[in-house]
Parts: structure tokens; C-alpha cells; sequence
């Protein structure tokens, strides 16, 4: 559906920040006037906003068609595991529930109650859902999309809100077809039961749908990647980015993903490094923000699926021992983040002999320019690109020793 605004398309080429074009010409503007000091504030402010930014995912659909079973899959969770939402039950909700994502828990998704009772006509559905609060609507349904399905679809058109048609348990339509015929051609089933659906959304006003076949216990295969593609990239800049940092570790494709997104956090962590008084770290040759660098090390760990309790859903999943996985990653990453570790880890090593010209090619001139080759800013920044690449190799083989693949 629709993609990002021209103005942001420019920021993500320009800048690759939070920051746009205006607010980095302020800060180095403020940095020529007041010194670090002066810049700081905003900063900080563009940190804690990062930190509030919400995104909130409504799933729509009658009972039965598997809403809470997909929530669970987006949010890497099994049925059973805890904070997941409860399947197999009769539709009782009369108010949205919402369900956070569980490392990342600005992200919610939130189970609607069905539209066209009694209790929710169509004409006042909306406005009872809060409508505004939604960044996106997922319209769940089985076999095909009812009236109310193609109602709601129409109306949040009508509202300027995106949509996205979604049929789910095609594995089980896949399994009732093989019982009946034996021998089936997959992939010609599935296109005919695409056909089949995209035509009668056609016929009831939609004159180019698209449609996801899905299943959410098998969420590497079928539509599940075409569908998390599709969601990310109707979404601005900075949600976009916290969506795909809250999608589970399923293949290396998504690891790789994160870590593109996470090397342009490093920056921002080297920025409030460099806008804080620098402290001399035992062990180290330079002098940082300790504090900023190792809580900037356990968020990233944490994106990247490396903390206990994810490496544990991981685990679930893929019906694997959780020490396997485990085994996989290097020591002592799975511990406490101490100054030690990175010392340990070599991640600052060669940062004293960094030069002012190779900085010169790194990818943020303004606040390099603000902070200059020699500060905490560099020493920051140098950090956690090392600590990030370590992180990111590791999930990569945590996925594969998951999931059987080369």
C-alpha cells in the first residue's frame, strides 16, 4: 500500500538519522555558539522521544480466524509461552486488548472485538475501536472475507488509515486438500485460492487488492515474509525501524535487517556520549560514557535476540534446547556487559589510532564535525559498531543452529 512521503524519502538518503536536515544545521549552529553544552539538550530530547515512540497494529477479524495465533507469531510467541494471548476460546471481548511486544514494549497489537453485532454495528465500529490510536489495520479471515470484512476495509479507506488482507491456517486448508486428493501441487493450490480471493474482493470494490496467505504456526513459510515487507515499508521513518527491530528471529534475512537499522543507533549513543563528560575507564587507552556504551550494548543484545528470555522464546519455537542455542554464542556476551568484557572483547582496540581523515569518511558529518576525531563521540561511536558487527554474527548463528539452515 502506500509508501513513505517525499520529505522523509529525503532524510533517509541525506541524513541516515533521527534528526531532520533543520535540526542538525541548529545543532551545529548551537555547538559554534554555546559549545556542547548547548546541544545537548536536544540531544536528550531526541533520545527520550525514540524511547516514547509507540506503534500501535489493530487485528480484525471474526472468531475463529486465528487473530490471537497470529498475534502471538509477530510477537515470537507460542500459545503457551508467558504474556501470550489466549487462543482456542469464544469470542468474549468487548474492548480492544491490547498485547505489547515483549522486548520491545512500545509495540502493541491489539485484538479487536468483531464488527456487526449488536454490541458493534458497522456504522459506530470504529469510532468505539479509537480509530486514531492505530498506526495500521490487519483484516484477518478464512476461506474468504465477509461482508463486514469488505465493510470495515472500505471504511478505513474512507478514514485515510492502511489495511492489509490477510487469509490465515492456509497450512490447514493445505492438509483438508491433501486428505481429499492425496497428491496436491502446492504451489498451484495456493495460487488458486489467491485468485480465487483477490476476485472476490474485486467484485465487492477493491479494484487491486492485495492478499497474504498465511499461516501463523508456520510463520517462515507462505506469505509471513511478504506480509512483515509489506507492513514495513508503509511505515515513516522511525516506525518502520522499530517494527523491524520488534520482528522475531526467524531467518538471517532479518538479522541482517536489524543490524543495518541498529548501526544507525550506534551513532546516536555516540552523540550523547560526546555531548557527557568523558571519564577515564580502566583498561581502556580513551575515555567514554561507560555507562552509555554498555546500556547501548544490552539494547542492541536485546534487538538482536541475544538476551535470555529471547534466546528462550527462540528455543520454544523452533523445538530446540535453549542450551544449543546458547552454546552457539561467544562468551562472555549472554553475562553482564562490564567495562572488563569489552576490554576482553577487543571491541576498543584499535580505537586510539583512528585518524582524523578516516573519520572524515564515516557516515555522519554534521555531529562528527560537532564533536571532532578526537572525542568521546569517536570513541563511542567506534565501540559499538565493533560490539554491534560481534552481536550480529552471533544471532546470525544462534538462527541457523535454530532453524537447520546454511
Amino acid at each position: 500500500m502506500g509508501g513513505s512521503s517525499s520529505s522523509e524519502q529525503v532524510e533517509e538518503t541525506e541524513t541516515p538519522s533521527f534528526f531532520t536536515q533543520e535540526e542538525l544545521s541548529k545543532l551545529k549552529s548551537d555547538f559554534e555558539t554555546g559549545g556542547v553544552e548547548k546541544v545537548k539538550p536536544l540531544i536528550d530530547k531526541k533520545v527520550t522521544d525514540l524511547d516514547k515512540t509507540e506503534l500501535n497494529i489493530a487485528v480484525t477479524g471474526e472468531t475463529g480466524t486465528g487473530k490471537s495465533t497470529f498475534i502471538n507469531a509477530m510477537r515470537g510467541l507460542r500459545s503457551n509461552d508467558p504474556g501470550a494471548a489466549e487462543v482456542g476460546t469464544t469470542e468474549t471481548t468487548k474492548e480492544p486488548t491490547g498485547y505489547s511486544h515483549p522486548t520491545l514494549p512500545n509495540v502493541r497489537y491489539w485484538d479487536l472485538p468483531g464488527m456487526g453485532t449488536t454490541l458493534f454495528p458497522a456504522a459506530t465500529y470504529l469510532t468505539k475501536m479509537k480509530f486514531k490510536r492505530f498506526d495500521f489495520f490487519i483484516i484477518i479471515s478464512t476461506v474468504r472475507f465477509k461482508e463486514n470484512d469488505v465493510k470495515l476495509a472500505k471504511e478505513i479507506k474512507r478514514l485515510g488509515k492502511q489495511f492489509y488482507f490477510v487469509r490465515s491456517k492456509i497450512d490447514a486448508d493445505l492438509y483438508s486438500m491433501r486428505k481429499d486428493k492425496v497428491v496436491i501441487d502446492e504451489e498451484e493450490e495456493l495460487e488458486q485460492m489467491r485468485s480465487d480471493t483477490v476476485r472476490r474482493l474485486v467484485e465487492s470494490g477493491f479494484p487491486d487488492p492485495t492478499v497474504f496467505l498465511i499461516s501463523s504456526l508456520e510463520p517462515d513459510h507462505f506469505d509471513f515474509t511478504r506480509l512483515n515487507e509489506g507492513l514495513e515499508g508503509d511505515l515513516n521513518n522511525v516506525k518502520k525501524r522499530i517494527f523491524v527491530l520488534a520482528l522475531p528471529n526467524l531467518s538471517v534475512e532479518i538479522v541482517q535487517r536489524k543490524n543495518e537499522i541498529l548501526k544507525k543507533h550506534v551513532w546516536m549513543f555516540a552523540a550523547l556520549s560526546g555531548g557527557l563528560g568523558t571519564v577515564p575507564v580502566p583498561g581502556f587507552s580513551f575515555a567514554c560514557d561507560i555507562g552509555i556504551v554498555i546500556g547501548a550494548i544490552v539494547h542492541f543484545r536485546k534487538c538482536l535476540g541475544l538476551d535470555d528470555a529471547s534466546l528462550q522464546r527462540l528455543a520454544n519455537r523452533a523445538g530446540k534446547p535453549v542450551e544449543d542455542l546458547k552454546a552457539t554464542v561467544k562468551a562472555p556476551l549472554l553475562g553482564e556487559i562490564t567495562p572488563d568484557v569489552i576490554v576482553r572483547l577487543g571491541w576498543g582496540v584499535a580505537v586510539v589510532t583512528i585518524s582524523a581523515l578516516e573519520f572524515a569518511l564515516d557516515f555522519v558529518p554534521v555531529i562528527g564535525s560537532i564533536f571532532g576525531a578526537g572525542s568521546s563521540f569517536l570513541m563511542t561511536y567506534k565501540i559499538l559498531s565493533a560490539a554491534l558487527k560481534d552481536l550480529t554474527e552471533n544471532a546470525e548463528r544462534v538462527v541457523k543452529v535454530a532453524f537447520k539452515t546454511d
